[in-house]
């Protein structure tokens, strides 16, 4: 096999790598419910190239996440379900489908027709899922559509712009910030009450009010910890640096020692962000 820009030849690889008997043996072992972890990792190793601005890595970690999607749909292939054409071409329907205001006759429509628009045919989309498949009817929801799939910041975020929409919502983002320190009160008073249940109840409501703050102030949620994540890591390494100099680790230190490095970290970053601005 020889590397390609097309994507037939991945197709092949893949389908290579499947075959029994002269395959790979762990990509034979393999299932949708083994893949499906990976397939989340690729998804946000292509978040985080787009956050630090890498294209050269955003190239290389979209051709993970293409190789996911080709892998599910040769083992789907496999079972005689459908495979990779068939997935191309519901993706094609699916946006010829939502977008009437570009490739049908609902051309002109300002900008929150088309939002309209596109709720109304996902709506529409959902309802003949459910047949399809056999769900009991429901009444249905203005929160229909937002998938239980998703990050848990991120759903919380699209439940409350879909309620958001019809008026439920914060007028004033002092009154949000307000709601996280209610919330975080909550969490105290459970922690308090030795309530391992309530606990995690009022943290569930702490993240909602602290994704709710994040919608307002147009940060995603998720980007915002990924950031928070790789600066604890940053500084963590800065105290595992630091006390290599002295000839020790954080096993052989105690807390004022390592909080004294972070700090000195911190300090440094900090001086440095100002440096450059």
């Amino acid at each position: 096999m020889t590397p390609s820009r097309d994507v037939a030849r991945l197709v092949e690889i893949m389908a290579a790598l499947r075959t029994p008997v002269t395959g790979c043996p762990w990509d034979l072992e393999q299932s949708f419910a083994t893949i499906a972890p990976f397939t989340l990792e690729e998804a946000y190793e292509v978040a985080d190239a787009i956050q630090r601005g890498d294209l050269e890595d955003l190239r290389e970690e979209l051709g993970d996440l293409l190789l996911q999607v080709v892998f599910h749909a040769r083992m789907a292939e496999e079972q005689g379900a459908f495979a990779l054409p068939d997935v191309v071409e519901a993706i094609t329907a699916k946006l010829v489908r939502r977008h009437p205001h570009v490739f049908g006759d609902a051309r002109d429509l300002p900008a929150e027709e088309v939002k309209a628009l596109w709720a109304e045919i996902k709506a529409e989309e959902k309802a003949e899922r459910a047949v399809r498949r056999g769900e009991p009817a429901r009444a249905p929801s203005l929160l229909d559509g937002v998938t239980r799939a998703l990050p848990g910041l991120t759903r919380a975020v699209k439940l409350q712009e879909k309620a958001a929409t019809v008026g439920f919502d914060w007028d004033d983002v002092a009154l949000v910030v307000g709601k996280v320190r209610e919330e975080a009160d909550e969490v105290a008073e459970a922690v308090a009450s030795g309530d391992r249940d309530a606990v995690e109840d009022e943290i569930g409501d702490l993240f909602c009010a602290i994704a709710n703050l994040a919608r307002h102030m147009g940060v995603d949620p998720e980007t915002a910890v990924r950031r928070s994540n790789a600066k604890f890591e940053r500084r963590f390494r800065a105290i595992e640096a630091g006390l290599r100099a002295r000839g020790k680790t954080p096993a052989d230190s105690d807390l004022d020692e390592m909080d004294a490095i972070w700090n000195e970290a911190k300090a440094a970053e900090r001086a440095a962000k100002a440096a450059a601005e």
